[in-house]
């Protein structure tokens, strides 16, 4: 097997390179992709991870409160499309772009992109969060996000062991994907600040995505819609 994929983050992901290259083989969802989705099994991580999503989202709020004192950071400000140039400055790398399930845009994708925009999230509030003057609630938010990603994996390893070219390559071990590491420039108090905000807000968004993408998946909903 070549050597590991970088995944959009810059860290590494040795289970995402034989499910992600068969899915562009195909062009399609794989038959175990589908299979998958109705396991009772995923369904409950699914719904799990619903959970989890919902619960750091109803956080983010009491998070930003805690930590940011800047009156002029706020969570729903129009002004923050206005520090991208700072954000770039400080280090602070975009979240995945997460999509619904589709023919272009595989279930392994979605799975493991979501796990590697959680792991970046988890990184810089890790990072900041020694900055901060309050880390209570920061503290809390990377334990739900932590535990979100352990749910999210779980769904990503049977895709990769039913993959054929992991088959193939079958004797090899599995190798835990690589921490991020990061390393912000934090100068100052308001640099602090700042990196704070754009996190939370950045994790909003991210978060507010991942509910999207995986109300799709839950089965659930069309249980409840039918009756």
């Amino acid at each position: 097997m070549g050597s590991p994929r970088a995944g959009p983050c810059g860290h590494k992901k040795v289970f995402a390179i034989p499910c992600y290259m068969a899915s562009l083989a195909s062009g399609a969802p794989l038959p175990e992709e589908i299979a998958l989705v109705g396991d009772p099994k995923f369904q409950d991580l699914v719904q799990k991870s619903r959970s989890i999503t919902k619960k750091i989202l109803d956080s983010i709020h009491d998070t930003h409160k805690s930590c940011i004192s800047t009156q002029t950071l706020r969570l729903d400000s129009p002004e923050t499309s206005k520090l991208a140039v700072m954000a770039s400055n400080i280090g602070i790398s975009s979240a995945p772009v997460l999509k619904v399930v589709s023919e272009e845009f595989t279930l392994e994708t979605s799975l493991t992109r979501m796990s590697e925009g959680l792991q970046l999230h988890r990184a810089l509030l890790n990072f900041v969060s020694p900055h901060l003057p309050n880390i209570h609630k920061v503290t809390e938010l990377v334990a739900d996000i932590r535990d979100l990603t352990l749910k999210i994996d779980k769904s990503i390893y049977p895709l990769c062991f039913a993959s054929q070219m992991l088959k193939i390559a079958q004797t090899e071990a599995y190798v835990q994907p690589t921490p991020i590491s990061v390393a912000l420039r934090l100068p100052g108090e308001y640099e602090v600040q700042v990196a704070a905000h754009l996190m939370l807000v950045q994790l909003q968004t991210f978060g507010q995505d991942m509910i999207r993408c995986l109300r799709d998946l839950d089965k659930s909903n069309d249980e409840e819609t039918e009756s």
